[in-house]
């Protein structure tokens, strides 16, 4: 705007100017805060990085947690529960079901509204101990070979065993690289030593880590919620980790085999 069109004291419209001039440099700050708040060290929205695309519809249990976009995964544990990480919570949620390819429509899929959403009562967001949350559907899900449940694990899982993590997380260590169909990474138990190595201090006996002390292979951005699954059984919940897939820094996941009779109350008392 040009001083002269201006209908304001030579004051006023310069005030304006440094205004307007100032207003054009927000996008540029913006996008300076937003890189120094998500590029953070402590990055608790895992991911999968140096996995694989999945078989369409081979995991049957897994879910994507959709509030417009997808941003958590989760698991069906029944046709009516799913289980989540507490740091996913939203107070709405549609859970997606027989997903593959999240861009598409497939024809398999199931669009259930969340009618509650309940968070472990001792979730601590600081330490993100207790990371661990229900989800009920407003509906009961349709069981087929695209929509089926996960068992809850009937022991803790031990060093070593084999386990496979999935989700729709981000795939690069570094920047951002979001597939549309579900990724998978089959990674180690770790011993809760190597684990405690890892981030001393950090781990809870509410947590357990899987993955390469090597790195290049880990869970990150998105994948948060989803699930580990060892020996058919849902053992842990995507939580956190410092970066993804860096030397040193396995994955860290909640403990599923600490909340069964949390799981189970807490559905006998919201059927």
């Amino acid at each position: 705007m040009p001083c002269h069109s201006c209908h304001l004291s030579s004051f006023d419209c310069a005030l304006i100017f440094y205004f307007l001039h100032l207003a054009s440099f927000l996008p540029v700050l913006l996008g300076l805060f937003l890189s120094l708040t998500f590029a953070a060290p402590f990055d608790d929205d895992d991911k999968i990085v140096g996995g694989y695309t999945c078989q369409k519809n081979s995991l049957p249990y897994q879910v994507s947690l959709n509030s417009g976009y997808h941003f958590c995964g989760g698991s069906l544990i029944n046709e009516q529960w799913v289980v989540s990480a507490a740091h996913c919570y939203k107070s709405r949620i549609q859970v997606r079901l027989g997903e593959h390819n999240i861009e598409v429509l497939e024809g398999n899929e199931q669009f259930i509204n969340a009618a509650k959403i309940i968070r472990h009562p001792q979730y601590d967001r600081k330490t993100v101990n207790n990371d661990i949350m229900l989800i009920k559907l407003s509906t009961p899900a349709v069981i087929n070979a695209r929509v089926s449940t996960i068992s809850l694990p009937t022991a803790p899982p031990a060093a070593g065993t084999e386990c496979l993590i999935s989700g729709w997380g981000n795939t690069a260590s570094s920047g951002a690289d979001y597939p549309d169909e579900l990724q998978c990474l089959d990674a180690p138990v770790l011993s809760q030593a190597e684990c405690e190595a890892s981030y001393p201090g950090k781990i809870t006996s509410n947590m357990f880590c899987v993955g390469f002390l090597e790195g290049g292979k880990d869970s990150c951005q998105g994948d948060s919620g989803g699930p580990v699954v060892c020996n058919g059984q849902l053992q842990g919940v995507v939580s956190w980790g410092y970066g993804c897939a860096q030397k040193n820094r396995p994955g860290v996941y909640t403990k599923v085999y600490n909340y069964v009779d949390w799981i189970k109350d807490t559905i006998a008392a919201n059927s």
